[in-house]
């Protein structure tokens, strides 16, 4: 990513522009006939630290800034980008954007413009990442280190990850729209490996999100994930090979979270939607699953990973309901989707920054919480398998989906038996969703490290569930 100094009696949020300067090229942008344009102004600080064989092995800081602007004609959509700010590039720049519209004069910018504040913070962040020391984090890291290498002799190799970054945002649209955010992120992760016997397993364990480094004394330690990542590895080296065939499977809280996400939630983006490239394009309205089934996307949750006080088109989020017991109810829009399809937005245009333009995305989707014990749940399965971890997974345009089940336990006469390992999950998402039998009343979320890709664009999510019983899946080892 490139970056640029920006002068020192700038704050990083004003960008060195006036409001008066965007409007400008604005107006440039649409002279040639667009229906609609905006302007994405980002400056973004970021750090990371690795540690490996008892050395902080890396620390890098980085600084981002640039803007980028749309004009759309129709379906149409011209972007261009630059970290340059100078006026004559800014020119350029909108010259570039607008080459798709032509002929005809463009819309006219509004006498006013709104500059809408956020009613509260999503950030949970008192003491944000990137105003505090350097050692602080470091001892972050290296605590996370030893908890991990210290739980258990078998424990040969421990890896630890941490990344902060702190995102402004100003955003102006043709509509007259004036937004600016501040958006931090944290995430501090480990990765323990387990040897015996010539046999090796790796456990995996973090926590973050939009929140301040008081998380990790009050919410997650670091000692507390360290273990965790050691206690999966040491698990995993006494687990058995996965069965085969299909049985009842039971998916943990939380964790599996994953599975929703990737095998239903890409599929209600509106941009799926609207080129029929989803299977989900003819079913709203419709039931596609169980009654047991209600899933939910809410980037509104304070402090999750996949929140923000204003979506990257300006748009407050809401909490929007896709799927209300198996009948399909909504989908994630983004502007452009949502003026094409004449529906309202849903504050789900993201993008992973200046240089890439808006799309449908996720935030945090999760299933809502069931009315069965999430014992019961479990008793009720005489011989099956069940989920502890996902890895991740993938899905095809068909429906076709198979998941990487990195720790998993036999069901035997409604009770947990031995661990299972390098299982996969394979099946059809309808077919899967008509098969939820149960839904706990314990709805939980994955670990704060997720990320989710498309079309070449990374954005922070995270993904949640109770307890879920499946009546038949096909389970399955790894080649």
């Amino acid at each position: 990513m490139t970056s640029k100094k920006i002068k020192a009696k700038t704050r990083p949020h004003e960008f060195g522009l006036e409001p008066a300067d965007l409007k400008r090229i604005l107006s440039l942008a649409l002279a040639r006939g667009g229906d609609f344009a905006d302007i994405f102004l980002e400056y973004r600080t970021s750090l990371s630290i690795l540690m490996e064989e008892d050395l902080i092995k890396e620390s890098s800081e980085s600084v981002t800034l640039g803007l980028g602007l749309r004009v759309i004609r129709k379906d149409r959509t011209g972007y261009a980008y630059t970290n340059d700010l100078s006026e004559e590039k800014l020119r350029s720049v909108a010259l570039t954007a607008s080459a798709i519209a032509s002929g005809q004069t463009g819309q006219k910018l509004p006498l006013r413009f709104k500059h809408l504040r956020s009613d509260k913070d999503v950030s949970q962040a008192r003491l944000i990442a990137t105003s505090r020391p350097l050692p602080e984090k470091i001892q972050l890291v290296e605590r996370t280190y030893r908890s991990a290498l210290n739980h258990n002799p078998a424990i040969k190799k421990v890896q630890v990850a941490y990344g902060e970054s702190l995102q402004y945002v100003r955003i102006i649209n043709s509509d007259g729209l004036f937004v600016e955010d501040k958006r931090p992120l944290v995430k501090l992760v480990v990765m323990a490996l387990a040897e015996k016997d010539g046999r090796r397993e790796s456990g995996f364990c973090g926590g973050g999100g939009r929140v301040g480094l008081e998380y990790f004394e009050r919410e997650l330690t670091p000692e507390a994930i360290g273990q965790e990542a050691a206690k999966e590895a040491c698990l995993l080296l006494e687990a058995a090979d996965p069965p085969a065939g299909e049985m009842p499977v039971v998916l943990s809280p939380g964790h599996s979270g994953v599975l929703i996400h990737e095998a239903v939630g890409h599929l209600l983006e509106a941009d799926f939607i609207r080129k029929k490239t989803s299977v989900l394009w003819n079913k709203l309205g419709k039931r596609v699953g169980s009654e047991q089934l209600t899933i939910y996307d809410d980037p509104t949750i304070p402090g999750f990973r996949g929140s923000y006080n204003f979506d990257d088109e300006g748009s407050r989020p809401r909490k929007t309901l896709l799927v209300e017991k198996g009948v399909i109810r909504g989908f994630l829009q983004d502007g452009l989707s949502a003026r094409l399809m004449k529906k309202e937005k849903t504050g789900h245009g993201r993008r992973q920054d200046f240089s890439c333009w808006p799309l449908p995305r996720m935030g945090n989707t999760f299933i809502d919480r069931g009315e069965y014990d999430p014992e019961e749940i479990i008793r009720s399965v005489k011989k099956g398998f069940y989920v502890s971890r996902l890895s991740g997974g993938q899905v095809e345009d068909s429906g076709q989906f198979t998941f990487s089940v990195t720790l998993g336990f036999l069901i035997e006469n409604g009770r947990l038996g031995r661990p299972v390992r390098q299982a996969t999950l394979i099946g059809t998402n309808l077919d899967i969703l008509q098969k939820v039998e149960m839904v706990g009343s314990d709805l939980d979320f994955g670990w704060q490290t997720g990320t989710c890709s498309k079309e070449g664009q990374d954005v922070p999510v995270a993904d949640g569930c109770p307890t879920i019983k499946i009546s038949g899946m096909t389970v399955g080892g790894l080649k």
